[in-house]
């Protein structure tokens, strides 16, 4: 492989490190942050199921974001992936939850203004309805999980260091689904900006199969993520667990169960299939915040309990950013393209 393609998939790698910064406290920042699990336990299980999620099931995902700007050279995917990992590491260096998602789709978007490309209105319209869909989803799923698991635990009687022991391994498992639903979901956040010029070729594995040229691809990218949890998600995480709302054990693990729902449906082609051919409607394959996803639970259940305890100028905050960072993606990339195609002389488009 040529050393340029190389350095120009660097800047998925950089993504892939901020989303693992950033996200990874969406699947385990509650049990980090209420104490039931070590950060370090976290980290291991997270970098696991996330490789798994995005090798396995990834490619659902990534046909969207190829619709709303097909960008079709090397330094071009390089400086999108670039301007939407700074966008992220930006916020997250603040200490905010942001969304990956809007960060590469505001990516995108600088892309498609720099070129006079129109940008794709359905499938715009598509991932934007889904910013909005996707906490008030979390927030019904933790209201209707919530209600059943209090009831479920009040009528059992369950001795309360058994609850914690329950609760404890609860959460482990949540976080692993979480992870793997995060890895699904968001690896075409990390490197689906490079699908259409992937620089990988298919080979055989044997009795095992053919690892595909777009699986490598996403295990690059979710090696970047696992490298990001280990090294700089615990600040993210502690803002999550603690600061937006402080949550009881049982409350924490709700809000991941919730939150990887929302991430597994928008992301799960047997689900799409299952579906279809049941003359159902379908449920779009698009990747949403997992950011929003775990908001959204976290106020579903603050609100249940009447809203006390909401610490609501970290709520704006989170509220403000998530609005700033496609913008600070796009404008990111616009800057980029300029200088990498009239400084560089790099193509950023055929």
């Amino acid at each position: 492989m040529d050393i340029s393609v190389l350095i120009f998939l660097t800047s998925g790698l950089f993504l892939g490190w901020a989303l693992g910064a950033n996200d990874a406290a969406n699947v385990f920042g509650t049990a980090v942050g209420s104490r039931m699990v070590r950060f370090s336990t976290a980290a291991v299980i997270c970098s696991i199921f996330v490789i798994l999620g995005a090798v396995i099931s990834g490619a659902g995902t990534t046909a969207t974001l190829g619709k709303l700007g097909a960008i079709n050279t090397l330094p071009a995917s390089f400086m999108a992936a670039f301007a939407a990992a700074a966008a992220v590491y930006i916020m997250t260096k603040i200490g905010l939850p942001v969304s990956t998602s809007q960060a590469i789709v505001g990516a995108i978007i600088g892309w498609n203004l720099f070129n006079g490309a129109p940008t794709d209105g359905e499938s715009l319209t598509k991932i934007v309805s889904t910013w909005v869909l996707c906490p008030v989803l979390a927030a019904g799923f933790a209201v209707l999980i919530y209600t059943i698991v209090v009831k479920v635990v009040r009528r059992a009687k369950i001795h309360l260091l058994r609850t914690d022991a329950y609760t404890r391994i609860g959460l482990i498992l949540a976080g692993a689904f979480g992870s793997y639903s995060l890895g699904a979901n968001n690896i075409a956040n990390v490197m689906g900006v490079f699908v259409s010029t992937n620089p990988f070729t298919d080979f055989s594995l044997a009795t095992l199969g053919t690892f595909t040229a777009a699986q490598q691809l996403f295990m690059l990218g979710a090696v970047a993520i696992a490298v990001g949890v280990f090294t700089y998600s615990k600040r993210v995480m502690m803002t999550v667990g603690n600061d937006l709302l402080p949550l009881s054990p049982v409350a924490a693990w709700v809000a991941v169960v919730a939150h990887s729902l929302v991430l597994f449906i928008f992301a799960s082609q047997g689900l799409e299939a299952f579906l279809q051919d049941r003359g159902l409607p379908t449920i779009p394959l698009v990747p949403v915040s997992s950011s929003q996803a775990i908001v959204g639970a976290v106020l579903g259940i603050a609100l249940m309990k009447g809203g006390r305890g909401i610490q609501w100028r970290v709520l704006g905050s989170i509220g403000i950013g998530w609005i700033v960072t496609p913008i600070i993606g796009c404008g990111l990339c616009f800057v980029g393209l300029y200088l990498i195609q009239n400084v560089f002389n790099q193509p950023v488009n055929y």
